[in-house]
């Protein structure tokens, strides 16, 4: 552990629920992590019907109603067909993947008799033709070997068509405690720095004008659908997403496709294809941020989406922002990301809660 950052009990708390198995539709386990995790700093636990928690801390009014929300599901896969005579099974992706960083990669099969261990099978090189070897395989021809010669075996296994798949990717720390690699990160990564404000907030006594609800969203990777639940249920005067943002410090990548890097604090969402922010509440997050002294990049994000696509719709509106985590390789089987950086976001929440008045949020809407 990093010295003023996490302490012991909260990196064990990332730990579980990010190896935890919860792709999108089937995020009971890791909603369960939480929901243990956070009823010593919760005034109230309230869920949707959809599958999403949310945990309320009250504060010195009732309103205005702040919704924080980071989803919990992650991408992976269901399963849909055995071979006959191998007892390989083809997949469906569950969520958005890129076929070439599948090969070769460990997953576990959730069956009704238990997990099962797997690998996504390619052909060895010594087998590849000239023509083979300058191919992409795509992932409609890949299969997922689980040690089964044959439908039967896989069958008594307990795999059936439509059991669920995740990448396993066991969470560590590297560089000294200084960066945190894993799956998942996209986004309990999000719902950690939500868990983690509202938990300073309470053992602290931090004073808050106002009503804040962390949400622990489902299915957003298949299209937003928990935050929409999950606004309906709160009626939120503010939303604010906190969710991961894709680093750009990765060779290849051009600085105007990925402006923030890990490592120099966390990101304040300017525009993506889903949410336009609310410009008095992104003008008063960047301020905040300034008088804090906590760094916060400016990011923008043309062809991906968050929760807030549908929060800021929800009713009549909501103003909304997004507040990310810069992390390297998200939607693969192993994310990294900067300790640092995500502690600066739960400071800079913590700050803004603090300063969230009625007055303050009607602001963001008058004209």
């Amino acid at each position: 552990m990093v010295k003023g950052m996490f302490d012991n009990k909260s990196i064990e708390f990332l730990k579980n629920m990010t190896e935890s198995f919860g792709p999108s539709g089937f995020e009971r386990e890791t909603a369960g992590i939480i929901k243990q995790y956070m009823k010593p700093f919760s005034d109230e636990i309230i869920t949707d019907k959809l599958g999403s928690i949310v945990f309320v801390a009250k504060g010195e009014k009732e309103k205005p109603r702040v919704l924080l929300a980071g989803h919990i599901d992650e991408v992976g896969f269901v399963v849909s067909g055995i071979d006959e005579n191998t007892g390989f099974l083809t997949f469906n992706p569950v969520g958005g993947w890129w076929d070439q960083v599948l090969l070769s990669q460990k997953v576990v099969v959730r069956t009704a008799k238990g997990d099962i261990y797997g690998v996504i099978s390619s052909k060895p090189p010594h087998l590849l033709t000239d023509e083979e070897r300058t191919k992409v395989f795509t992932q409609d021809r890949m299969l997922i070997d689980i040690g089964a010669t044959s439908r039967k075996e896989a069958e008594e296994a307990g795999v059936k068509i439509g059991d669920p798949i995740v990448p396993f990717s066991p969470f560590s720390l590297i560089r000294d405690g200084k960066v945190a690699m894993g799956k998942a990160f996209d986004d309990r990564l999000g719902a950690f720095v939500i868990m983690e404000s509202i938990r300073r907030i309470k053992q602290e006594k931090i004073s808050h004008p106002n009503t804040v609800y962390g949400a622990a969203t489902v299915q957003e990777e298949v299209g937003l659908r928990g935050a929409q639940t999950v606004a309906h249920l709160v009626n939120p005067d503010v939303g604010i997403v906190l969710e991961v943002d894709i680093a750009g410090d990765v060779p290849g990548v051009k600085p105007h496709e990925a402006p923030t890097k890990m490592g120099k604090g966390p990101s304040l969402l300017t525009y993506d294809r889903t949410m336009i922010p609310n410009q008095p509440f992104k003008e008063f997050v960047w301020k905040t941020a300034q008088d804090t002294g906590i760094p916060l990049q400016l990011s923008q994000v043309a062809r991906g989406g968050t929760d807030a696509g549908r929060i800021h719709l929800d009713r009549s509106g909501c103003p909304s922002i997004v507040i990310s985590v810069p992390t390297r390789h998200i939607h693969s089987h192993v994310g990294l990301f900067s300790l640092e950086d995500a502690e600066n976001a739960v400071k800079l929440v913590i700050e803004i809660i603090k300063r969230l008045d009625m007055e303050t949020v009607e602001n963001f809407t008058k004209i």
